[in-house]
Parts: structure tokens; sequence; C-alpha cells
């Protein structure tokens, strides 16, 4: 009996032994399995802009080889010096261009969406579920599909080759975003709130800014950053509406150089790398507002 019972114990350690061998084993795989998919994402994600920037401060000479080199052999920032100093391509003139109407558009767009979004979700009005409804359809189409309905209605208002005619473009392609992201955040916060602000005496004006929008800021600095990365890089509507040269954006300003240039890699580069850092920038300071307080409970106990 005795032995019998030190058998069945013999067994069962040597199960447990195989038991921890293979636990250790896949876990062994799943990290590895991560860390190769971790890796493979950042090398298909950073690989292109290091190329660019590489590009960027790599000599004329050196880019148009038959071998080019992925590491420059000789670093140059003259890319950039013709950049900001040429006549031909001004780049400074479409960067605040850029910087003008991406700015002023995420920021009527976020008014506007925190207006709509809150009359979405704590009003009742006929038509509500229909407007919500033709938002997302809206959101879901391509801006090509309204391009020419909204070029018949800027000729007609005479704003072709204005910023304004941006300004209402490219609200039109960043309302739907922002109305979206708000009414679905604005659904998560406590009505209570909002009745102790009236019953305090706040009007319902006041309870949206002096109580909802504090209470929002962290999705209202992600919903600026969206709606400002879509008005920054687009290009369809911009393309349609600008003529001078010294209203043209900075999409529209870098493919006119490859077009009218040829042999300009390095600057179309340095151009590019300019244009993405600013949104590379916003991202990485704006990171810790656009996640702190998304799960902080709004009502004090």
């Amino acid at each position: 009996m005795i032995s019998f019972v030190a058998s069945v114990a013999r067994e069962s350690v040597t199960g447990l032994r195989l038991l921890r061998r293979q636990v250790r084993s896949d876990t062994r795989l799943r990290r590895a399995g991560f860390y190769a998919s971790l890796g493979l994402t950042l090398l298909v994600s950073l690989f292109p802009f290091y190329v660019m920037f590489a590009t960027s401060i790599t000599t004329d000479d050196a880019i148009y080889v038959n071998n080019p080199s992925l590491l420059p052999r000789e670093v140059t920032l003259s890319q950039y010096a013709v950049l900001f100093s040429s006549e031909t391509f001004a780049f400074t003139t479409y960067f605040v261009n850029s910087a003008i109407v991406a700015t002023v558009t995420a920021t009527f767009s976020l008014f506007v969406g925190v207006i709509g979004a809150y009359s979405f979700t704590r009003l009742s009005y006929p038509g509500n579920t229909l407007i919500r409804r033709g938002v997302v359809v809206v959101y879901m189409l391509s801006a090509i599909t309204v391009v020419v309905p909204l070029f018949q209605l800027i000729a007609r208002l005479g704003l072709v080759d204005t910023r304004l005619s941006l300004f209402i473009t490219y609200t039109v392609s960043t309302l739907p975003l922002t109305l979206y992201m708000l009414w679905n955040y604005f659904e998560s916060l406590p009505v209570a709130i909002e009745e102790a602000a009236m019953l305090d005496g706040y009007s319902r004006v006041e309870t949206i800014f002096r109580v909802v929008v504090p209470l929002s800021l962290p999705v209202l600095v992600a919903t600026f950053l969206f709606a400002f990365k879509i008005a920054w890089n687009e290009y369809i509507f911009a393309s349609v509406f600008l003529k001078s040269q010294a209203k043209l954006t900075l999409p529209i300003g870098i493919e006119q150089m490859n077009a009218d240039f040829s042999n300009v890699w390095g600057q179309i580069m340095a151009a590019s790398f300019l244009t993405t850092l600013p949104i590379v920038v916003m991202f990485l300071y704006l990171e810790k507002y656009m996640v702190e307080g998304l799960t902080a409970g709004a009502v004090e106990g």
C-alpha cells in the first residue's frame, strides 16, 4: 500500500513538472510572438519616416546613385537651407496657411460639435434620431463624393480661391467626426451633475461650458487633435478651391514642387518631414491629456 501511494506521488510530481515546463514553453512562445509582432509593427510604421528623414539630410549626389544607402554617407542640411531660401517654393507661406486653416477649422468644428453633441444626448426634439443617423452616414462618405456640390456652393457664394472656402469645406469634413466622438462621450457623463448645476442657478449654456466642458477636457483635446490632423493633411478640397500660390497649403505646395521641378527629392523629403513634425509633436505632447481623466469618476462622493 505504501509503495502504491509512493508511486502515485512520484507520478503526480512528474506530471506537475511536465505541466510546469509546458506552461513555461507556452509563455516563452507567446512572449516571443508578442515581441516579434511589436518589432514588425514598429518597422512598418517607422521605416518610411526614417527613409524620409535620412533622404532629407543626404546630399543630391548620394541620393541619385545607382545603389543608394539607407545610412547617409554625408550628413547635410542643404536641403532645408534651399527649402527656406528658395524664391520659387514658398514653404514658410504654405506652412502658415496650413496652420491657420487647420487651427481655425479644428476650433470651430470643436465648438459646434460640443453644442451639437450635447443636444443629441440631453435634448429631445423632432428629428433628433434622424439627424444623428445622418451624421453617421456623412461620416462614412468619402470627400470625393461631396466635392462637386461643395464646389458649386462655393462658386455661387464667390468664395473660390479664398481661405473661407477651406474653412467651410474642412468643417464639413471634420464636423461628423467631432459630433460622433463627443456625443458618445457625453452619453457616459452622469446627468445628475448637470441637474445639480441647474439647481444652483446655472442656465443650460452655463452648464455646458462651466460643467460639461471641464469634465470632457480629455476627449475635447483628442477631438481637436484629430480634426486638426484631418485639416492639416487635406488635399482634395485645397486642390479644387485654391488657385493662388500665396494661398496654397502644404500638401498642394509639395505636390507642385514635385510636378514643376526635377531631381528635388531631397527638398521634397525635407518639406514632407517638416510637414509631419507638428502632428507628431502634438500627439506626443497631448497624449497625457488624452489619457488623463478618461476613466476618472465625475461625481464627487
